[in-house]
């Protein structure tokens, strides 16, 4: 792998002591060539990119200021978080970033003593830095400060709020900086974006800012805290057309201030460093800062793959034949054509419209298709609420993000049995994202809840057909729709809606002795693995099941009168998913095959690209092939 070559102080910094040794004066510099080093890095070997372009000069200020690792710094929302990964050890292996192998894209507590805490979701900062201010306190360490960044929309969920409400009582000794720049991976939505924005723009309040900051700019540090109290009282009177809400919830409010100038960043800290007790400070950044082309298309380039730096033009491979469709798009495309059918039809999701391909209902029917910002509790209770008004509602989440709305799941939707369709985009290893972000336990956590109908189309003509079944009138109770991130297998997708019977298999092929049986994108795996197979004259059939609730008896009971052995191949955690569902058939039916279980093992799965994964977890089409014969194999040799 390519390594790419630091600037000339860039180079001299191995961790933040070495920052702490330069000069004020040398500080935009090192800035200057951290964000040169991220273009290059990321230009050649991909990953996210204009989150941690925006964040530069407060990631230097930070580690400049503040004693890390001892004083520690939580990033939330980790793709900001590369020039901190860059500062704190890890400059000369950052070509390995979510490589398989290499160092994760987000921070990760096993990785370095300067990743506090791990994240990949967005949201969790604030209370995982009072939880250690806290524990300072308890300790009588009054030293140790506690330094949450907050941005990218992360302040829009519910568990910001949750934890500054009990910051604002706390006492504990934890500064808050919200990193606003008006974007998630699209554009930040909802009433907090409009409060930030009025913040910014009053007039009045920004005159007696900079004001203040002048005045205090010009004092020795000493002096600052003398100062903060007057700072706090004219905060509270001038801000914004109405009171300040973060003052409201008993925190220190600073700012906003200019998040792109070092300088005035790195004393704003100094004399935050000296004042007690929960403090806020509000920056204002531009996402993708420093290069053009990502700061005036920031959705396009949160994440772009490989680039050309001097031309900014995307390498994307040209195919020569025409190419499946990724299911995200077959997804988005679906559900605009049976709204156009359905009046009653609805989209939601949170924060996701670009990467789910709801943006393609969202742009041609505004009204009906809604984004309501990194909210999954709300995006399902909201749907919920929509049912029972007769409304088919189509909630797309990522499958690691419905874990965090799992209690909405059971107690307002399925408890009630409400037909809310839940389409789980990134079922299953996604890659280069790691284990944060894997959608492993949907079929296990989904499965387990009555009233639920869960299901995985095997490709993008099935998932069609499972959207248009479950927007029909007569499907009353939830129902899960799972896929995988990226590409299927079929360029001619767009054929006429079939209803596919609930609960009902489909055999793809007989076979001897044995049988595959498969549950979503992976049976694409198990045709492959019959291939290869036929070449030494196994023939082992296959089944595609489609449903792991209800799952198909009737078939179920074919399968186990015909043949003595079988494997199960699922894209998820083999404990409790589709794999555990067929022995318990077979169990409760007293039969006595013997059943192999192929899927995603029972330990965390780093990052990596997806066909690196599955091979490792052993779930790939050659994998598929060596159970199928190693089975063979064994029973062979008890025939004899």
């Amino acid at each position: 792998m390519e390594e790419i070559a630091a600037g000339p102080l860039l180079n001299l910094i191995n961790t933040p002591d070495d920052l702490r040794k330069l000069s004020k004066n040398q500080l935009q510099q090192v800035c200057n060539e951290l964000r040169q080093f991220i273009i290059d890095c990321v230009s050649v070997h991909g990953g996210h990119f204009g989150a941690s372009l925006g964040v530069v000069e407060l990631t230097v200020a930070l580690h400049y200021v503040f004693n890390t690792p001892t004083d520690q710094l939580i990033w939330d929302v980790g793709h900001q978080a590369y020039g901190h990964k860059i500062l704190t050890g890890r400059k000369n292996v950052f070509h390995t970033n979510r490589k398989y192998g290499g160092i994760s894209g987000f921070p990760k507590r096993s990785e370095s003593i300067y990743d506090a805490f791990g994240v990949g979701h967005s949201s969790t900062s604030i209370s995982a830095a009072l939880g250690m201010a806290l524990a300072s306190k308890l300790k009588n360490d009054d030293l140790r400060r506690h330094i949450a960044v907050i941005g990218d929309g992360a302040m829009t969920a519910g568990l910001p709020f949750e934890a500054l409400n009990h910051a604002g009582v706390s006492n504990a000794n934890i500064l808050i900086i919200l990193n606003d720049n008006n974007m998630s991976i699209d554009p930040n939505v909802g009433a907090l974006k409009e409060y930030l924005t009025d913040i910014t723009t009053s007039q009045t309040y920004n005159k007696f800012r900079d004001d203040v900051w002048n005045i205090l700019g010009m004092l020795p540090t000493k002096d600052f805290q003398r100062l903060a109290s007057k700072v706090e009282a004219g905060l509270k009177g001038v801000v914004s057309k109405s009171s300040n809400l973060f003052e409201a919830l008993g925190l220190r409010y600073f700012g906003p201030i200019d998040g792109h100038n070092v300088l005035k960043l790195t004393e704003t800290l100094k004399g935050l460093n000296v004042i007690p007790g929960p403090k806020l400070l509000h920056i204002k950044t531009v996402k993708g800062k420093g290069y053009g082309l990502a700061e005036k298309d920031q959705t396009l380039w949160h994440a772009p793959g490989t680039f050309d730096k001097i031309t900014g033009k995307i390498n994307k491979k040209i195919p020569l034949i025409p190419e499946p469709p990724k299911y995200q798009d077959v997804f988005g495309y679906t559900l605009l054509e049976l709204a156009k059918e359905n009046p009653l039809i609805m989209g939601i999701t949170p924060a996701m419209p670009s990467g789910s391909s709801m943006k393609i209902m969202m742009d041609a029917m505004p009204d009906r298709a809604i984004d309501v910002g990194i909210a999954e509790q709300h995006a399902v209770t909201l749907s919920a609420g929509l049912a029972t008004q007769g409304i088919k509602v189509f909630c797309n989440i990522y499958s690691s993000f419905m874990q965090r709305a799992y209690d909405m799941v059971i107690h307002d939707v399925a408890i009630q049995s409400l037909p809310v369709v839940f389409c789980l985009d990134r079922a299953g290893l996604v890659g280069d994202d790691g284990p944060t972000h894997h959608g492993a336990y949907d079929l296990a956590f989904m499965r387990c809840i009555p009233n639920m109908i869960v299901s995985a189309p095997m490709n993008e003509v099935e998932l069609r057909n499972l959207m248009y079944t479950a927007s029909l009138p007569d499907i009353e109770a939830p129902y899960v729709i799972r896929y995988p991130r990226g590409a299927g297998v079929t360029v001619n997708w767009q054929q006429p809606f079939e209803i596919i019977k609930t609960g009902t298999a489909r055999k793809i092929c007989d076979g001897n002795d044995i049988a595959i049986l498969t549950i979503g994108h992976v049976g694409n795996f198990a045709i492959s693995a019959c291939k290869i197979l036929a070449e030494q004259d196994i023939y082992p059939a296959h089944y595609d099941m489609r449903f792991v609730k209800p799952i198909d008896e009737i078939m179920l009971h074919e399968i186990a009168q015909k043949y003595s052995k079988i494997i199960t191949v699922e894209d998820g955690t083999v404990v409790g998913g589709f794999g555990s569902a067929v022995l318990e058939f077979m169990a409760a039916n007293n039969y006595t095959q013997h059943v192999k279980i192929l899927g995603i093992p029972d330990r965390i799965i780093e990052h990596g690209k997806p066909e690196e994964l599955q091979k490792e977890c052993g779930y790939d089409a050659y994998s598929i092939a060596e159970a199928v014969k190693e089975m063979t194999k064994v029973f062979f040799a008890i025939d004899k």
